[in-house]
C-alpha cells in the first residue's frame, strides 16, 4: 500500500484484563510482579507505543485472569499510573485506577542488608512517604527505600 497506513490488529479478548498506561520501561518488571511469566493464559503485550500523557506506554491483556488489590498494589508500586479494564464478553464492565497506598506489606524488599527482614523470616512492611517518587519507610529499621531501588519479593 503506497502512502497508505499499516496497522497491527491485536485480537480483543472476550474475559479478562487489561492493563493499560504502564510506562514501557516498567513493562517486565509488571509482567514479574505478576507472576505472568509463570501462567498458561493467553498474554498480548506491547510497549514503546506512543502515548499522549507518557511519552511511550506499554500494555498487557491478560485473558480469563483478575486481579486482588494487593496485586493491583503491586502494579502501582512500578507503574502508577496503570489503568485496568476489566473484561467480560468483549466489553469493558469495570475500570480500576491504580492507586499506591499508605502501607505496603509483604511486596517490597528493604534495601538495608542489616534491616531484621533480610536476616530472619520476617515480613516486610513499610509506610509510603512518598507515592509521586515512590519512596517507602521499613517499620523496623526506617530506612528509605527509593524508587529505583525498589525490589519486588
Amino acid at each position: 500500500m503506497k502512502g497508505g497506513k499499516q496497522q497491527l490488529v491485536v485480537s480483543a479478548i472476550q474475559n479478562g484484563t487489561v492493563i493499560d498506561h504502564v510506562p514501557a520501561k516498567s513493562l517486565f518488571k509488571v509482567i514479574q510482579i505478576l507472576g505472568l511469566d509463570h501462567i498458561e493464559n493467553q498474554i498480548t503485550f506491547g510497549t514503546n507505543l506512543e502515548s499522549k500523557k507518557l511519552g511511550h506506554k506499554a500494555i498487557i491483556k491478560i485473558s480469563e485472569r483478575y486481579f486482588e488489590d494487593n496485586d493491583i498494589n503491586r502494579i502501582a508500586l512500578v507503574a502508577p499510573e496503570a489503568k485496568l479494564n476489566i473484561i467480560k464478553d468483549y466489553m469493558v464492565v469495570e475500570k480500576k485506577v491504580v492507586k499506591v497506598p499508605d502501607y505496603i506489606t509483604a511486596i517490597a524488599k528493604c534495601m538495608n542488608p542489616k534491616c531484621i527482614t533480610n536476616l530472619e523470616n520476617v515480613t516486610t512492611r513499610f509506610q509510603v512517604i512518598s507515592k509521586k517518587n515512590i519512596a517507602l519507610k521499613c517499620r523496623y529499621c526506617e530506612k528509605i527505600t527509593s524508587g529505583d531501588n525498589l525490589k519486588i519479593i
